[in-house]
């Protein structure tokens, strides 16, 4: 099934495009966002929780959304939870 596409920043200029999307088979949302800084991303990678490794998996990505994206996210999590009532 393609990705349902949610929204973009609205303030997005012709080089930037923070972006996101559901994927309804896997119940999944799906960001683009900006890349981290490098002392941001060696600030998450350093971060301790409990049953969480640190630093970040050579599968996983830390990416920046700005806030003005919360509608969006949130629709995107709504459309998450129907497909995933859906299957269960």
């Amino acid at each position: 099934m393609p990705l349902l596409f949610i929204g973009i920043d609205p303030n997005t200029g012709d080089h930037e495009s923070p972006t996101v999307w559901v994927d309804e088979e896997r119940q999944e949302l799906v960001f683009q966002g900006w890349k981290p800084s490098p002392e941001l991303e060696a600030e998450v990678a350093a971060f301790e929780l409990p049953g969480h490794a640190v630093g970040i998996p050579e599968n996983e990505a830390v990416v920046r959304i700005p806030a003005r994206m919360v509608p969006m996210i949130r629709e995107a999590c709504d459309v998450a939870e129907r497909a995933a009532a859906r299957v269960h």
